[in-house]
């Protein structure tokens, strides 16, 4: 192989005598002086600062600039190629100033911050380097890239980030050709590259492609899917790991971060600690470089015995694979980055190279190093002091009423277990760690492994509540239908994040959850119009034993509703619905919190003299068929409303009308879902305008039924 072994130590501890720590070394290149020498300097090279702060008067509150930095640099770069001619010192400057403006524009926005914070020194090492769009660089997951949209053109935007018509959260494909691959969930990235590279390969062209890969993206199964693949296939390509130690994203426990998870976590830490492996392989570099010849054959065997012998199987992991290893690198050094990135270029048939970076998460901001737990998505926040202004609210969030509900049902039964894969925070359990320590289970980001091992627990007679976001639960649901539904074993899904979910787009909109849930034969498919149901569908989640369940929730507060007594909700009798307002003619059928649209919508219409039927399905499956019917035979409309796509809960209950003959009579009936496309981040409120389910717009669609046309529109024009 072409490419020569690197591995770069992180202190010069060694550099005074770089031989003493092994026997061996003295037997192979005792007298090697200009060896040592070049060595020492090597290793001298190494001790870094860290990064100086872009020059500013400090706020005297706070711990950082209480004004944005002044960023004369940065101001030059409008695209990566600007920065061609630059000195290494002027891209420390320009990755100094790139730190700032990041933590101002996200300070503005909210957004991701600590993960952005981290990569960017090899944010500006790679387009230094590298020659994008024609190069594909491709970020996973998708919100480390921050500094990357800054150097590619979106600097001026960056203000409207995660906002309605603004610049996505994540890389976008249509909003950029420098995003090369668009990332909202993880793990995607080697597997796509390896993809662009061998269409690289069959239509005989001669660029880069380079995957950076971390912030957790690396326990996930499809990214060692495809570093077995590209070993395999032997297809040149650059896979940056970057690890910043969140092996498990960082949304921590309410006692501060949690130790990443998982046995690769600490495979990395010890390669990152292996100083006699990192000095061994740093002396065969030397001596191949220097002596050539039959000592290239003698120094691999010396690096590849050091690697298996020193630090252990762990240190040969991405060798097994297929893919040639260099590392540990210091992510924050532009020197190093720069030389190992411009050696790897310009090396030609090297086959896959795993180029493993360190960084640290928040780099560069006090607050955000401190608190990675914190500052890994933020609100809008004041750079002086760190505080993020966070909007009060009357009633809690559906999340942590979840946490709060199961906690409940756990106390009464010991065998009730929470899984999530890596979002403690997220999904509030969290909360449910703090009071049951070992009744929790991080599996990191592995959703499928979440919910086979949801299974295991299920047949040892265990009641396993798996909570995972409803569009990081498609990621497993091959899973959920073989291992878990076709056994017909008793796991219950908790499906926070469902319906529109704001700033985060469509890469976490829970749209497909009822469709694809509801089709499975044994499953019990829930939705809580309310905090209150909420805790009643635990309960009942609880005491179903015999089948698997699933509830889904969304991203926002409660709406006020009283709670139950001790937050212990009581189980309900599956399939049955309720009816919330006895009314005529028109009848709206709501599943899930569409069901507070459709009261609100019902009140509108009241002050054009018209009262509606409102009721609660409560279940998608099974259906409340008594009550259907009834709604169907008492009114001349039924509407169906849901916060979900086509093939919902509106196809489930029109399925039941035709089969019933309840369509052959007078009855009318439309759904009102999401529109079959995709929608943009935005405010909640945008979205649900451009989904059309508004109170008004449900309003608007019982008057167009009627015939009302006058009502209807003046209803859209309040």
């Amino acid at each position: 192989m072409a490419l020569r072994t690197f591995s770069f130590p992180f202190s010069a501890a060694a550099a005074s005598d770089p031989l003493r720590f092994s026997p061996l070394s003295s037997h192979l290149f005792s007298g090697a002086d200009m060896l040592c020498q070049s060595l020492h300097k090597i290793n001298q090279a190494q001790v870094r600062k860290k990064p100086s702060r872009v020059c500013a008067s400090l706020s005297e509150q706070g711990e950082y600039h209480s004004q944005r930095p002044k960023t004369p640099l940065l101001d030059t770069i409008n695209y990566p190629i600007h920065m061609k001619n630059l000195s290494l010192k002027e891209l420390k400057q320009l990755a100094d100033e790139l730190r700032s403006d990041v933590i101002f524009s996200v300070s503005k926005t909210g957004g991701h911050l600590g993960s952005s914070l981290g990569v960017v020194e090899l944010t500006v090492a790679l387009h230094y380097v590298f020659d994008a769009p024609r190069d594909k660089i491709l970020w996973d997951v998708g919100h480390q890239s921050y500094p990357h949209k800054i150097l590619t053109g979106r600097r001026d935007k960056m203000h409207t980030m995660r906002q309605t018509n603004g610049l996505s959260g994540f890389t976008k494909r249509s909003e950029s050709e420098y995003d090369s691959f668009g990332a909202g969930h993880s793990s995607t990235s080697i597997s796509a590259g390896l993809g662009m590279a061998v269409g690289r390969d069959l239509k005989g062209r001669k660029n880069h492609v380079v995957a950076v890969i971390g912030d957790g993206a690396m326990t996930a199964g499809q990214a060692y899917e495809a570093m077995n693949n590209a070993g395999y296939l032997d297809s040149d390509m650059i896979v940056i790991l970057n690890d910043n130690k969140q092996v498990s994203l960082p949304t921590a426990t309410l006692d501060g971060p949690i130790p990443p998870v998982g046995a690769l976590s600490s495979a990395l830490s010890r390669l990152q600690s292996s100083r006699p492996l990192r000095e061994l392989r740093e002396v065969a570099k030397g001596v191949t470089k220097q002596i050539g010849g039959p000592m290239h054959e003698l120094a691999a065997k010396v690096d590849e015995y050091a690697r298996g012998m020193i630090s252990g199987s762990g240190s040969t992991l991405f060798e097994e694979l297929g893919l040639y290893y260099i590392g540990p690198v210091d992510g924050h050094n532009i020197d190093d980055l720069v030389a190992i990135l411009k050696e790897v270029k310009s090396t030609k048939t090297t086959g896959p190279v795993l180029i493993h970076v360190v960084t640290e998460k928040g780099r560069g901001y006090p607050y955000a190093e401190r608190a990675a737990d914190k500052y890994h998505g933020v609100v809008k926040f004041d750079p002086a002091t760190g505080k993020q202004f966070k909007a009060s609210a009357t009633t809690q969030s559906y999340t942590t009423y979840f946490a709060e509900a199961l906690i409940a049902e756990a106390e009464a039964d010991k065998a009730i277990v929470a899984i999530h894969a890596a979002m403690g925070g997220g999904t509030g359990l969290n909360h449910f760690l703090r009071r049951f320590p070992t009744r929790c289970f991080d599996v990191g980001i592995a959703e499928q492994h979440a919910v086979t091992f949801a299974a295991g627990l299920a047949c040892e007679g265990l009641k396993p509540f798996c909570a995972i976001y409803s569009s990081f639960m498609q990621r497993a649901y091959d899973q959920v239908v073989h291992d878990v539904d076709l056994q017909k074993l008793p796991v219950r899904f908790a499906m926070d994040r469902a319906g529109l979910v704001g700033a985060d787009g469509p890469t976490h909109c829970g749209s497909f959850d009822v469709t694809f849930m509801a089709c499975l034969p044994n499953m019990v498919v829930m939705a809580p119009s309310d905090e209150a149901e909420l805790f009643h569908m635990v309960a009942t989640a609880a005491a179903i034993n015999d089948r698997p369940s699933c509830f889904r929730y969304p991203r926002g507060n409660g709406v006020g509703i009283q709670l139950p007594p001790g937050n212990k909700g009581i189980p309900l009798e599956i399939g049955r619905g309720r009816v919330l307002i006895e009314g005529e003619r028109v009848a709206l059928l709501g599943y899930g919190t569409a069901v507070q649209s459709c009261l609100a919508a019902a009140s509108l219409v009241e002050s054009h003299g018209l009262r509606l039927t409102v009721a609660d399905a409560r279940f998608c499956k099974p259906l409340d068929h008594g009550l259907i019917r009834k709604l169907a035979k008492s009114h001349e409309v039924l509407i169906t409303v849901e916060e979900g796509s086509i093939g919902g809960f509106g196809s489930h209950v029109v399925q039941f009308l035709a089969l019933d003959g309840l369509l052959d009579g007078n009855v009318k009936w439309r759904p009102i879902v999401l529109p079959d496309h995709y929608i943009d981040h935005g405010s909640p409120a945008d979205q649900l305008v451009q989904a059309g389910l508004t109170p008004s717009h449900i309003a608007a669609t019982v008057f167009n039924i009627l015939g009302q046309k006058r009502e209807a529109l003046e209803i859209m024009s309040l």
